[in-house]
């Protein structure tokens, strides 16, 4: 089920995108009409992302409520992941900071993991990221499993999971032609892994290396944009293996 925050022509990243951002009165209606058809008690996952009004972040932090009360008493727990769409470095924030400040209030409370990258991680703890083990410290202290993405290590970038038992991560080659969105793809991936019963350590190599495998394919295809059906097989088998290191 797809509750869209915004109608867009195409990713921001690439210049103003057309289209607007989904009235908070629209948004709310959409999130009751799939309540009223009981599918919140059905619901196995929740995914939250980019949110272009705080209303919206508020009356997602609702539904989660309404998914975990609908499911209570099931053997199946819904698996909340938030990922914290704040902004990037070198540009910093492109949300609003009530945005970002209702996603830190609101959102991550209720988070079974959270996904930033590494501006994001450094924004919502207010620390200052300056090497492998702040960043690790940083991730504990939101004090609930957590997966980091674009952080750099000796020439690559890492992608590290973290939670209160475990720390993992794994590095592989920077893709300077890579597609916008890459991020979103490696929360889906893990997301997906963890629901289907993969311990951490095995759902990070499988993240990482499917989304790397989705770049190459974009490179291959000359794709401006991620492949996600075209390279479907290439998520389900991917076309290298990485191995994580513990922390």
């Amino acid at each position: 089920m797809l509750v869209p925050t915004v109608l867009y022509g195409r990713h921001p990243g690439w210049g103003a995108p057309g289209g607007a951002a989904v009235a908070q009165d629209v948004f709310q209606s959409m999130l009751d009409a799939i309540e009223a058809q009981g599918l919140f008690k059905r619901t196995d996952l929740v995914l939250t992302g980019y949110f272009a009004d705080p209303g919206q972040v508020f009356a997602a932090a609702a539904a989660i409520d309404a998914v975990r009360e609908a499911r209570r008493g099931d053997d199946v727990r819904p698996l909340i992941v938030v990922d914290p769409v704040l902004g990037d470095a070198p540009d910093g924030l492109y949300v609003a900071p009530q945005i970002a400040l209702a996603i830190r209030d609101q959102l991550l409370p209720r988070a079974d993991l959270v996904t930033p990258n590494a501006f994001e991680l450094g924004h919502l703890t207010g620390r200052l990221l300056t090497d492998l083990g702040s960043m690790l410290r940083a991730a504990r202290a939101l004090e609930r499993p957590a997966l980091v993405s674009s952080l750099p290590r000796h020439g690559r970038l890492g992608v590290m999971y973290v939670d209160g038992d475990e720390a993992w991560l794994v590095t592989h080659e920077r893709c300077p032609q890579a597609p916008k969105g890459t991020g979103d793809v490696l929360t889906a991936e893990f997301a997906a892994a963890r629901l289907g019963g993969l311990d951490p350590r095995p759902a990070l190599e499988r993240a990482v290396a499917a989304t790397v495998s989705l770049v190459m394919r974009a490179n291959e295809l000359d794709s401006p944009e991620l492949p996600l059906v075209a390279a479907i097989a290439a998520r389900r088998d991917p076309l290298i293996t990485l191995e994580a290191e513990a922390l």
